[in-house]
């Protein structure tokens, strides 16, 4: 069985037929974290231990994990619709109701976006919802949004 058929017939899936990813990503402490995903992203706080903390992160599993010795990376982006991307990141495909009030959320905390909300490919196929975001680490974050979530492989 390939990589392929093995991804399309996971019985792990969740109600939406996804199946959950993880990702551990490094952070600079937890107290910050903590603050940013669970209390402004208001992700649930799963385990934890002193170096580390699971956050539901959208129905996905997202770990911090301290690390002390990150230093500081220059930064890398790529130019996506005239604005410079940050790489890597990551970040959730939500519905658009959703992304509009996670985004005037966001501007109500008076969050620092990297590039503000806003609709990018409009009138072509992939047309989305996006921003991008800093967590307190320099983690950068990606939310976006279709209004038909089967446009989001479209070509």
């Amino acid at each position: 069985m390939s990589t392929v058929e093995v991804g399309r017939t996971d019985e792990s899936r969740n109600e939406d037929g996804l199946a959950p990813f993880h990702l551990a990503i490094p952070v600079a402490d937890l107290p910050s974290s903590r603050a940013f995903y669970g209390g402004l992203l208001g992700c649930p706080e799963g385990r934890s231990d002193t170096t580390w903390v699971d956050f539901d992160f959208f129905g996905h599993q997202l770990v911090c994990h301290v690390d002390r010795d990150r230093g500081d990376r220059p930064p890398v982006a790529n130019p996506v619709d005239g604005h410079s991307v940050p790489v890597p990141h990551f970040g959730v495909v939500l519905d658009m109701a959703t992304w509009r009030r996670l985004a005037d959320r966001l501007r109500e905390a008076d969050v620092r976006f990297v590039i503000e909300p806003y609709v990018r490919f409009e009138g072509q196929p992939g047309e989305q919802g996006t921003m991008f975001l800093e967590d307190p680490s320099g983690n950068a974050l990606e939310f976006k949004a279709f209004e038909d979530r089967g446009n989001l492989f479209a070509k």
